[in-house]
């Protein structure tokens, strides 16, 4: 979707914001990129045995900064949209907006969303991260790894495992569960391809926010304001991603601190301090705004999920979500996990 002159625009609006840590290509660089990947293949083995799942063979991790964050996340995005590009650069065309117009549009957003969002990763799974290698591959952000733990004086061996830890649960999701990649990617797909292309994006947000009152704009809902320029069957797709990734985060949060309470001796405090810097008030409202704010969510209820299917029917129970797409939860369904037990058995 985005290439040449577009692709270097985003990044150079994200590369502004996202700005640099001093401290980020000093000796605790080198010593993060040299362990990072023993530290990867320990987790992959500890989350093996947690979970039953497995599939990895020889897992790959990257060090990285920010702007190379914001670049890999940029060509994922770009490859993602590829199938639908011509559908919807014809429809813009038709529908009033130049090419040239949308593109510079798509690029602005981008280039913002992803310059903020490159001070608070610390670490990620992305199943289509463009590498010379391809997919598959983990990537530590190493400025925000360093300035976090440096900022809350955490153990630097213990903070750096636990968040591989976290992603390695990730890779072992999506490579141990064969149908789970193409699901996932068919469903994000399809949130551009049922998009109506003729009408003006403003328009439909106008019309969002005469349908929602005049509040809507501040109060836009889970799906932020991207929620107020969605159509009905958008939000159906945008419901299915929102599951699944509940799923996904709640599973890989209640692994991750079970490993972690055998084998870091301050994972409670990490935890504790990571979900305080997640709602602050002034993050709350930047994510709510974008949509985000259900990533936030995602952790809370879908750990809720995982730890009441465990209680009611044992963690074999909790396997059953992986069997296919059909024995997913939904949406309502994480929310009352009763009614997920009482349809898959």
């Amino acid at each position: 979707m985005l290439e040449g002159a577009y692709f270097e625009q985003a990044t150079r609006i994200a590369g502004w914001l996202a700005g640099s840590y001093p401290l980020a290509d000093g000796y605790q660089r080198r010593v993060l990129e040299e362990a990072a990947p023993s530290m990867l293949r320990s987790a992959v083995s500890l989350v093996e045995e947690e979970t039953g799942l497995s599939g990895v063979s020889e897992p790959r991790v990257a060090v990285i900064d920010r702007l190379r964050w914001v670049e890999r996340n940029l060509a994922s995005f770009s490859a993602l949209l590829a199938p639908v590009e011509d559908k919807v650069e014809t429809g813009l065309v038709e529908g009033g907006i130049g090419d040239s117009l949308s593109k510079r549009i798509v690029a602005l957003e981008m280039g913002i969303l992803l310059g903020l969002l490159s001070h608070r990763v610390l670490g990620q799974y992305e199943l289509m991260i463009v590498s010379p290698q391809g997919g598959d591959e983990v990537c530590l952000p190493a400025p925000n790894i360093l300035e976090f733990e440096r900022r809350y004086q955490f153990r630097p061996a213990e903070f750096r495992f636990w968040v591989v830890l976290h992603e390695a649960t990730h890779l072992l999701q999506f490579v141990g569960v064969p149908w789970l990649r193409s699901y996932f990617l068919d469903i994000a797909s399809s949130l551009v391809s049922v998009s109506k292309p003729d009408e003006s994006r403003l328009a439909v947000l106008v019309s969002g926010i005469q349908r929602e009152g005049v509040g809507g704009l501040l109060s836009p809902g889970e799906a932020g304001i991207p929620g107020l320029m969605a159509t009905p069957d958008e939000l159906a797709r945008l419901d299915k991603v929102q599951a699944l990734m509940s799923l996904l985060e709640g599973h890989g949060h209640v692994v991750m601190d079970r490993i972690a309470s055998r084998h870091l001796f301050t994972w409670r405090r990490m935890s504790a301090l990571v979900t305080k810097r997640r709602n602050t008030p002034r993050v709350a409202a930047f994510l709510r705004l974008t949509g985000l704010e259900m990533k936030l969510r995602q952790y809370e209820e879908g750990r809720d999920f995982i730890l009441h299917v465990e209680r009611r029917a044992g963690w074999s129970a909790v396997d059953l979500a992986w069997q296919s797409p059909e024995t997913l939860p939904t949406r309502s369904e994480i929310r009352a996990p009763e009614s997920w037990l009482a349809r898959v058995g």
